[in-house]
């Protein structure tokens, strides 16, 4: 199976309605859980942010620097670098 998989959000909808679906990126997710209290640089598409991990969802994570508080989409990461 592809590391990259699908999560349906409401597996109640009709098959001809709308369905809602999440891509998560299993690996990544993981390597952000395991840096959680840990400073780390991660490069976006939009930028580098660098600071606390704070949390790691599946689909974002949580970066804190002084008195700022980031949401990174992991999907707009393209890569991750722990600080030591």
């Amino acid at each position: 199976m592809d590391p990259m998989f699908a999560y349906r959000v409401n597996p109640q909808t009709t098959q001809n309605g709308p369905m809602q679906v999440i891509a998560i990126e299993p690996f990544v997710y993981e390597a952000l859980r395991s840096l959680k209290g840990k400073r780390a640089v991660l490069d976006t598409t939009r930028g580098s942010v660098s600071g606390m991990v704070v949390d790691a969802k599946p689909d974002h994570v949580v970066i804190q620097e002084y008195d700022s508080t980031f949401f990174v989409r992991i999907r707009e990461i393209v890569w991750i670098m722990p600080e030591s």
